[in-house]
């Protein structure tokens, strides 16, 4: 049984699914509909953008979105998919809709890209901020950080559940700051401040949540093919009328990837296929549960591995 997994927002590159669009009549037809449905010229950003283009919220969403969406489409050309389930790491979560079949590609590009743009706006520049500890359990963390808040009086939570020794947190600069020091006493190995243009998946998202609540409104979600793995719930979700709820929640929630992985091995899928760009999915399901084998397509030059590997898990 076969799982496909998406990523989310950091794994973009100048160029990426460019050799996809090249050879796939399919993946060309992805960013054409992207730059239709935006009404600007994304691939043009995401071939011969500059790296600070990629690295506004409101491009690298839909970027990073459009990519995953052609490289699976270029895959599709080639092998009939399948999956067991589908999961997706924060943003991946639309590609997961998408590949389910339960959301459009024009309204989740249309999405992510406003969903971006209210992310940037949620928080001034500089306020917030987010760090990866590593080397310590979540419980560790979680403790961190409510010492952080209590003492600063500001935001500090878990963000990202991304392994067992591996918890993002966001939040205040200050607090944030406060939560990484207060970490490392109680036996971190070590805190990794992140390169974010804003604090995702924490309460200083809330004024985002709620204008992305009126956008998604708007769009028809249907009932997925494929289970979803909701970041939110972490457990499986078919059911189209509760997928714009779970989309909100997601903006001021945590990603609990960990409980998501697991609960992808629970259902007996024994093989996972991450599509798009970079390879960072692939790398945690490693830590997470080493028992699943694993590969990715991030593309053309994998396209044959890639098709052997879903091919292999029918």
């Amino acid at each position: 049984m076969l799982a496909l997994l998406f990523p989310g927002q950091g794994s973009q590159e100048i160029g990426m699914a460019k050799d996809a669009v090249e050879a796939s009549p399919a993946a060309q037809r992805v960013f054409d509909a992207a730059d239709a449905a935006l009404g600007f010229s994304l691939s043009r950003l995401c071939f011969d953008g500059s790296e600070e283009d990629l690295l506004r919220t409101e491009i690298q969403q839909p970027a990073i979105l459009t990519a995953s969406v052609a490289l699976m489409r270029m895959l599709e050309e080639q092998v009939k998919l399948a999956p067991a389930c589908v999961a997706g790491h924060s943003l991946g979560e639309y590609t997961a809709l998408v590949a389910a079949g339960a959301l459009e590609f024009e309204d989740a590009v249309r999405l992510v890209h406003a969903c971006g743009r209210f992310m940037q706006e949620a928080v001034p520049e500089g306020r917030g901020a987010m760090a990866a500890v590593m080397g310590c359990s979540a419980e560790i963390v979680e403790q961190a950080c409510l010492y952080a808040s209590s003492k600063t009086g500001l935001e500090a939570a878990p963000a990202n559940f991304n392994g067992p020794v591996q918890t993002v947190i966001s939040g205040d600069a200050v607090a944030v700051e406060v939560a990484c020091a207060r970490a490392r006493q109680e036996g971190a190995k070590r805190t990794v401040p992140l390169n974010v243009s804003a604090p995702f998946h924490c309460a200083l998202m809330a004024p985002a949540a709620e204008k992305l609540a009126l956008e998604l409104a708007r769009v028809r979600f249907r009932d997925a093919s494929a289970p979803v793995i909701t970041n939110v719930e972490a457990r499986p979700c078919r059911e189209g009328s509760r997928f714009a709820q779970l989309l909100e929640r997601q903006v001021t929630a945590p990603v609990r990837f960990s409980e998501m992985v697991a609960c992808i091995a629970e259902l007996g899928v024994r093989r996972v296929l991450e599509i798009g760009p970079g390879r960072v999915l692939t790398g945690l399901v490693a830590r997470i549960a080493r028992e699943l084998e694993r590969s990715n397509l991030s593309s053309r030059a994998g396209l044959e591995d890639a098709v052997a590997f879903a091919t292999e898990s029918r």
